[in-house]
């Protein structure tokens, strides 16, 4: 069978990528046509745009980039419309893939289905609408996702998480390859302090400098920068100002934590990968407005936190510094508790192996192709 996917982020390569190898185990005569990244390219199939073009997230990049991003949606409609795909898998990326999903079903009536729900449990919950209208079946990789859909009478299935596959297929493949990490980075005897400051740039000039003013005050940890994908270490070094330096390392954020003894992590998947790999960490976030920030995520928001270990648990696990709680002195502080205060630490290490129980076993990807399989053979 024929499958398009879009993806539309650097994450939704990642696990578009680890789907279509599972599709490709259920079903041999897989064909794949595909708006994605490197990762997705390299198991096989058509890349018609790379997620690098479509990377446009908050309100002024989107406007600055409109004539673009409608161009973008034309390819897309009209390519789909070439292939004739037997489904459509959509990744994550709601703006452009909920109008992808539309176009579909009204005007070609192929099946779509929606992998790793978009967050509309956190605010957009009129989106439900169009999920209803459009979209086939939803897969969901958050535990408490499927309460919240089935609360709104619509089904949807709960195929556990994909950070969970990738963080065990790294600790499996780890343990037959030697342990070169420090070495091959240049890196001190010290422990480390991994900083994880987004994926973005704009995320990047807005968290970096506070993390590494913070890391400066720890003599006795290293600090090493998980650097994201599509950025280079000139964004990096304009971010970080007169700020002092710290080693940065592409491609290596899973070998990094798997080092790390304490992190400053940017708020997204980032906090759950680091959870999974039960690094002590600092949620720190640099959002604009300060307590105005706060005073609009408390009434308008649906959720209590926002980031994804707190809200698996239930509870606040670990500190969440964003809007005016965010600060040189409160990441300080904090970090301070958790290199300081065993019992502190301990109890976030138990916070963590609660989350990673209700996430389930590994399998995420081969369990979504499966049941994407299965229901287009009985069509």
């Amino acid at each position: 069978m024929k499958y398009y996917l879009i993806a539309g982020e650097a994450s939704g390569d990642l696990h578009g990528s680890n789907l279509m190898k599972a599709l490709e185990k259920e079903d041999p005569e897989a064909e794949f046509r595909f708006f994605g990244g490197d990762l997705m390219q390299a198991v096989g199939g058509t890349l018609v745009k790379h997620y690098r073009e479509m990377a446009y997230m908050g309100v002024i990049p989107v406007l600055l980039h409109a004539r673009r991003i409608l161009r973008n949606m034309r390819v897309c409609r009209e390519d789909i419309r070439s292939y004739a795909p037997d489904a459509v898998i959509l990744i994550d990326y709601p703006g452009f893939n909920l109008k992808m999903a539309r176009f579909v079903k009204t005007h070609l009536g192929t099946p779509v289905h929606y992998y790793i729900s978009p967050k509309i449990w956190a605010w957009k919950k009129y989106r439900i609408k169009s999920f209803r209208r459009y979209v086939d079946r939803m897969f969901c990789i958050l535990p408490f996702e499927a309460g919240f859909f089935r609360s709104l009478d619509y089904p949807v299935d709960y195929v556990g998480n994909p950070s969970v596959d990738a963080v065990s297929a790294f600790l499996d493949a780890g343990k037959e390859q030697p342990d070169t990490f420090a070495e091959d980075n240049g890196l001190s005897g010290k422990p480390l302090l991994a900083i994880l400051a987004g994926s973005r740039k704009a995320e990047i000039q807005q968290n970096l400098p506070a993390m590494l003013s913070v890391a400066a005050g720890f003599p006795e940890y290293q600090p090493v920068i998980a650097g994201a994908p599509g950025l280079a270490p000139g964004d990096y070094a304009q971010a970080a100002g007169e700020a002092p330096g710290a080693v940065i390392v592409y491609g290596q954020t899973y070998p990094l934590l798997r080092h790390a003894s304490v992190a400053m992590v940017t708020s997204g998947t980032a906090t759950l990968e680091t959870a999974l790999f039960r690094v002590p960490q600092v949620v720190c976030y640099h959002i604009g407005g300060g307590w105005l920030a706060n005073f609009v995520f408390d009434r308008f928001f649906h959720v209590p936190f926002i980031s994804l270990v707190n809200l698996i648990a239930g509870k606040e696990v670990v500190q969440e510094l964003f809007g005016g709680r965010f600060s040189r002195k409160a990441i300080r502080d904090e970090v301070e508790k958790i290199t300081g205060n065993p019992a502190y630490k301990d109890e976030m290490l138990a916070g963590y192996d609660h989350v990673i129980s209700l996430l389930g076993q590994p399998g995420a990807s081969c369990r979504t192709a499966k049941l994407i399989v299965e229901s287009l053979r009985r069509k």
